[in-house]
């Protein structure tokens, strides 16, 4: 429809795969799973609810009338209890033991924790597709020379390879802290209105074991290894800021990537993709704008400071539970990860197509190599027998005056032809350009990558790396 608001993360940017964790369809036939996994468990120990009812349960989590459930919700102003009741309509003989001591926290809040899981795990997926893309691409530029900035000021050689390692050293900081909140999730499990589990302890007349063995099997159920130890009606809403931050952590580490690149793509020494009919300005064509780049550091914006969110709303929380969460939470979560999922699919599809420019990166090394080469000249000058000092305040000189042709005058940096004229330094022309072979000057880069590579980018990303390519497409 073309007369409503519709978000661009959903109609833009987001993967169906994304789209799809945090859908109606997904949500409330987690909703109908949850109501089913209690029956079982119920049944299993023991309250009197047959066989007919759960398998009536189960032949209906994903026929959801819709039009019933929001007719009801109007009328009854609680969404629990609206798809209770529609459930109820589709599985008419296990109405009654549908909720069976359950609170709205119950389906609600483990509906939650079972979506972030699944958001998670997508983005685990796909960063570590980036970071396969980056490692092939750090392997294929490892040796070539490039200038480092520091500053964004010309400063001592590095490659290009090297540089893309930063990038995904951060990532693989990202991966971990998304492995490590994947690893510790737990369910909200069967608490009951505040936390204290009165409900259950009633279904089963005091005993204890059997309402946390109902517990363990719906986590069971859910592929958790439990749920959380203690809580009021809710989870804590730490988990979501916890998250938040989890994926906040990822769009700062893509928008610096992003931000490197816009810089490098003005050098014109690399470019993200840019199609055969892409326009890059509608005033001027021959422009190349690094768009791609630009939309992931705009993204990334937003999901930093959505993540303040979660933040408060778990400051804010009062004793055992309050309701101001609950419309905050189902905006600020999922377009977290709606966001992130479209950063990721973005950088995806430019670490893949980058285009690199050897001989301007070669050029931009020619130019500012003389500068950096000056105290290799100046050791092998005291070598012939030159004084260190003397030497030290002539290229000091020289080196001024190079610098005030170039960026006065707008010529070429003449540095070396000023010392093979200097007397001072006993050298010819060609002693001195031997010591500007860009190579000599990039230390361990080479071999820095190889090993970042193999010992810590690959063991990392191989359990999450599918045979099947991710596809990216962007729409707009």
């Amino acid at each position: 429809m073309n007369d409503v608001y519709e978000s661009p993360l959903s109609s833009r940017y987001a993967s169906k795969e994304m789209l799809h964790i945090f859908s109606a369809d997904m949500k409330f036939s987690t909703w109908r799973r949850l109501w089913l996994s209690l029956a079982k468990a119920e049944r299993a120990l023991g309250l009197p609810i047959t066989q007919a009812q759960v398998d009536e349960m189960e032949a209906h989590l994903t026929d959801i009338d819709y039009e019933i459930a929001r007719a009801r919700e109007k009328e009854v102003r609680h969404d629990v209890m609206a798809h209770v009741y529609t459930f109820g309509k589709a599985a008419p003989g296990a109405a009654g033991i549908i909720h069976l001591g359950a609170t709205s926290a119950y389906v609600g809040d483990n509906t939650d924790i079972i979506q972030i899981r699944a958001g998670l795990l997508l983005v685990r997926q796909k960063l570590a597709a980036v970071l396969d893309a980056l490692a092939d691409f750090a392997a294929a530029h490892k040796a070539q020379p490039t200038l480092g900035f520091t500053h964004f000021q010309p400063a001592q050689l590095t490659t290009v390879g090297k540089r893309a390692t930063l990038w995904m050293n951060e990532l693989l900081m990202d991966l971990d802290e998304v492995t490590y909140r994947i690893d510790h999730l737990r369910m909200l499990g069967s608490k009951g209105t505040t936390g204290t589990q009165a409900s259950f302890m009633e279904l089963f007349d005091g005993d204890e074991d059997k309402v946390k063995a109902l517990e363990q099997r719906i986590a069971d159920d859910f592929g958790f290894a439990g749920a959380v130890p203690v809580s009021g009606q809710t989870y804590s809403r730490k988990i979501d800021a916890q998250t938040l931050a989890t994926l906040a952590g990822i769009a700062q580490s893509a928008s610096k990537f992003a931000t490197d690149l816009r810089l490098l793509q003005h050098l014109k020494e690399v470019e993200e993709p840019f199609e055969k009919n892409q326009i890059g300005s509608s005033a001027m064509p021959y422009k190349r704008n690094p768009m791609r780049s630009e939309r992931i550091c705009a993204l990334a914006r937003y999901v930093i400071t959505d993540s303040l969110n979660p933040a408060f709303t778990a400051a804010t929380q009062w004793f055992e539970r309050t309701l101001d969460d609950s419309a905050n939470k189902r905006i600020s979560v999922p377009e977290a990860f709606l966001a992130v999922d479209a950063i990721l699919g973005i950088m995806l599809n430019v670490v893949s197509g980058l285009v690199v420019y050897p001989k301007v990166i070669a050029a931009h090394v020619e130019s500012e190599l003389p500068f950096m080469a000056t105290e290799n000249i100046m050791m092998d000058a005291v070598k012939r027998g030159g004084d260190r000092q003397e030497l030290h305040e002539r290229i000091r000189a020289h080196s001024m005056a190079a610098g005030r042709r170039v960026k006065e005058e707008g010529l070429s940096n003449d540095l070396i032809d000023r010392i093979a004229a200097d007397p001072l330094f006993g050298m010819t022309r060609e002693q001195i350009v031997s010591h500007l072979d860009p190579s000599a000057y990039i230390g361990r880069c080479p071999s820095q990558v190889d090993e970042f590579l193999d010992q810590c980018v690959r063991p990392a990303i191989a359990p999450y790396l599918t045979d099947a390519a991710i596809e990216v497409e962007i729409s707009l």
